[in-house]
């Protein structure tokens, strides 16, 4: 069973349709948001605070090329499946991990760690491994390719 229809709002909308890139590079970029929205800057930043809060949107932040500020990898985990939410739930904690996803494979947990350098992408691998008593696989990128995620939503 999923989660409950949520209701959004039209400003909503164009949030997630037109910012899912190009947030203005300005010292208050929801300030100038809030201008094409026709909006205040205080109702931008609640309302998403609100998209947040009920799941439709994880993060709001800039996305960088990889290993341009920092470092990063991405690990994978073989995680029994009746321990993989738990297990999820443990490597989101960490605020190097930008994300995670199940596969159908025997590695069925994936995620992208990003550190300030490779000491501590190291050190956040070696305490995932302690706290899920599982051996992350660490896939480091070898050839940058770039896939543009953002796309235009189908509001019905």
């Amino acid at each position: 069973m999923g989660r409950p229809a949520v209701t959004l709002s039209e400003a909503e909308r164009r949030l997630l349709d037109e910012y899912q890139r190009g947030l203005p590079l300005d010292p208050r970029p929801f300030a100038r948001v809030a201008e094409r929205l026709g909006i205040s800057e205080r109702q931008v930043l609640d309302r998403l605070q609100r998209l947040q809060d009920i799941g439709v949107v994880s993060r709001v932040g800039p996305v960088f090329r990889p290993n341009r500020v920092g470092v990063s990898t991405l690990a994978a985990l073989a995680v029994p499946p009746d321990s993989l939410a738990q297990v999820a739930d443990v490597v989101s904690a960490f605020a190097e991990v930008n994300h995670n996803y199940e596969r159908e494979h025997d590695y069925n947990l994936w995620f992208v760690v990003t550190a300030r350098d490779a000491v501590q992408l190291e050190q956040v691998l070696e305490t995932i491994a302690a706290r899920t008593g599982l051996e992350p696989l660490n896939l480091p990128m070898l050839e940058d390719y770039y896939i543009d995620l953002g796309f235009r939503l189908q509001w019905t």
